[in-house]
């Protein structure tokens, strides 16, 4: 679930369709260009390939000013309890604490609670609500993962000046969100070297093939999201599962030969191709 950029675009409730390679919900075509997009490309791409039913996507579009953020949230709220997921993925909403607490509500009512990954603005809410336990997955930056350990801050805006967003300090920082309780399950935090990590620290390294051009390639930590559904969603082991999509996104990279340039939706097509090498290398 997530954000469009088009802010007339109203609430889809439907399954991906590849029409012509094309992604479409409920009629409206969807660009994997970046954010929650983006996410959607990855995991379709991943689903399809690990022979898994595409995606089914709720979304909205939300210029930033959150009226569409608050109409997916009551549209959830009212529907997700009826519903049968097994993975959920909640993305770019503007952070809300008392929505994202009807949404936990709702899922919690569910007949099977699904497994819960958040990124982005829904992380934000997750930890703001202290909730965070309930998750199975967060997937952020290293200055996501300072919000994260500033036990104070209600808000990334207010992360205190002292947690520095320091690579160097991740592991610290890791530590500092589990004693607080403001972590999920797992974390898969996104750097130049990529960590995996439990409350019991970090348990596995990704850091290459390294590309210094993605990093001006908007939407690749939202594909490593998406390629981490698809595989919980397959059946792995959460930590194995973020390891493996960490691995496929650094290879997708290589494939794709990016220049600055370059869209995330060129990195998305090599997706197939790369996770088959993780999956492989990773057994």
């Amino acid at each position: 679930m997530g954000t469009l950029s088009d802010p007339a675009i109203p609430v889809l409730d439907g399954p991906v369709d590849l029409v012509d390679g094309r992604l479409e919900v409920a009629g409206q075509e969807v660009f994997p260009d970046r954010g929650t997009p983006a996410l959607l490309g990855a995991a379709t791409a991943a689903c399809i390939h690990l022979g898994l039913n595409p995606p089914h996507a709720f979304l909205v579009g939300d210029e930033g000013l959150g009226r569409g953020s608050r109409a997916l949230y009551d549209h959830l709220a009212r529907t997700l309890a009826n519903r049968t997921i097994s993975t959920l993925a909640l993305h770019y909403l503007q952070p809300d604490v008392d929505w994202h607490n009807r949404i936990l509500l709702a899922v919690q009512s569910m007949a099977v609670c699904p497994l819960l990954v958040a990124d982005a603005g829904f992380m934000y809410a997750a930890k703001m609500s202290g909730q965070a336990r309930h998750y199975a997955l967060f997937t952020p930056d290293a200055g996501e993962l300072a919000f994260l350990a500033d036990e104070t801050a209600p808000h990334p805006f207010y992360t205190r000046g002292f947690i520095l967003q320091d690579e160097n300090r991740v592991p610290e920082l890791i530590a500092r969100a589990y004693k607080h309780h403001n972590a999920a399950r797992c974390l898969l935090v996104k750097g130049s070297a990529d960590r995996i990590a439990t409350e019991s620290g970090v348990l596995t390294r990704v850091d290459g093939p390294c590309l210094e051009v993605m990093e001006a390639m908007g939407g690749t930590g939202d594909t490593i999201t998406g390629v981490a559904c698809a595989l919980i969603e397959f059946g792995l082991d959460v930590p194995f599962a973020a390891h493996v999509a960490a691995q496929t996104n650094r290879y997708a990279g290589e494939l794709a030969t990016p220049t600055p340039a370059s869209q995330i939706g060129e990195l998305v097509a090599h997706i197939p191709t790369a996770l088959t090498r993780a999956l492989a290398e990773s057994r």
